[in-house]
């Protein structure tokens, strides 16, 4: 439900797949404009063709529905396992619940939720804990998810932290405006075409849920920019003991990365925002923007983008697919 860029990036890793299909979507949008997004947008130039209200390509048909409220979807219909809401308003238990209601076995947002679930779900962290019984799921943000590979990361190389504070400088995004209009506060109400925006940013909190071990030692805030893809993830680190130094903290990414590629790369080239488009991990960690600042502070950089979180919604997907077969994919 909602096909914006988090939705095409899932049609695109859809068709990449063999074990995925996407047998409906919903959204507002004209079908035909919908089809020529999947063709020109930067997702991939996914090759597909239109039938009347029916997306077709090489493995798949999905038919199109137009809705944009989850009581108006007879999912029952079409026997889907899981419903994906990426539409960026429905984050709600109550709206979690219209899906269920409506015959989706499973719901998962794409975004970060208003209210009481079951389960938000960071691979490569707690995964492992998903239960059958589990029906309202998140699998976080880009920025949590990126925020807690990082902290993830150094603690398990055991680099314990006491504190760390995160701002994330985020590419805008469709619900802000692009000229000045009046919107839910007065810096939201500016142009995100020409400012640097400062803005709020709940990722800490539910990250202290994800590690509740570093409950009420983190914090943070965000930068949305005029940039259109790809963002930076700057976070300042408090280790419990002294000594720790740049090179055991890019060592401790580097061998993360060894050991989830696909969560978790590093880089020592002079990157910048537009290097990190179609990034499929959490996060890409800059290895040469890495400051040491007194005995147990260190300053580190990463980058991650909407394609990294596309592909961890996918993964928690199989995940419970793989409960339901009792483990076997």
């Amino acid at each position: 439900m909602g096909f914006g860029l988090i939705g095409r990036h899932l049609y695109r890793l859809a068709l990449e797949s063999e074990d995925v299909e996407i047998v409906a979507l919903c959204d507002i949008g004209k079908p035909s404009i919908i089809h020529y997004l999947l063709a020109t947008e930067g997702v991939g130039n996914i090759p597909c063709s239109l039938e009347g209200n029916t997306l077709k390509n090489s493995r798949f048909s999905t038919r199109i529905l137009s809705a944009d409220r989850p009581v108006e979807i007879p999912w029952d219909v079409f026997d889907v396992d899981f419903v994906v809401d990426a539409i960026l308003i429905h984050n709600s238990a109550m709206d979690m619940q219209a899906h269920l209601d409506a015959g989706a076995r499973r719901v998962l947002i794409s975004m970060l939720p208003d209210d009481y679930i079951d389960r938000m779900v960071i691979p490569g962290i707690n995964d492992a804990q998903i239960q059958l019984e589990d029906k309202m799921i998140c699998a976080g943000s880009a920025t949590t998810g990126a925020l807690a590979t990082l902290l993830h990361t150094l603690e398990n190389a055991g680099l314990e932290i006491d504190r760390a504070f995160m701002t994330t400088v985020h590419s805008y995004t469709s619900d802000q405006a692009l000229q000045d209009t009046a919107g839910p506060d007065r810096r939201r109400s500016r142009s995100a075409a020409v400012n640097i925006i400062p803005n709020t940013n709940t990722s800490p909190s539910w990250v202290e849920k994800i590690l509740p071990h570093l409950e009420g030692r983190l914090g943070g805030n965000a930068l949305n920019v005029p940039v259109q893809k790809g963002s930076m993830l700057d976070t300042t680190v408090i280790f419990k003991h002294t000594g720790v130094t740049v090179e055991e903290v890019n060592g401790a990414l580097e061998n993360g990365a060894i050991a989830s590629p696909g969560l978790v790369a590093t880089t020592q080239d002079p990157i910048v925002s537009s290097d990190v488009i179609d990034c499929r991990q959490s996060l890409l960690f800059d290895a040469a923007a890495t400051i040491q600042s007194g005995e147990r502070m260190v300053k580190t950089i990463g980058w991650y983008e909407t394609l990294g979180h596309a592909c961890r919604i996918l993964e928690v997907i199989r995940a419970y697919h793989d409960l339901d077969c009792g483990g076997a994919s």
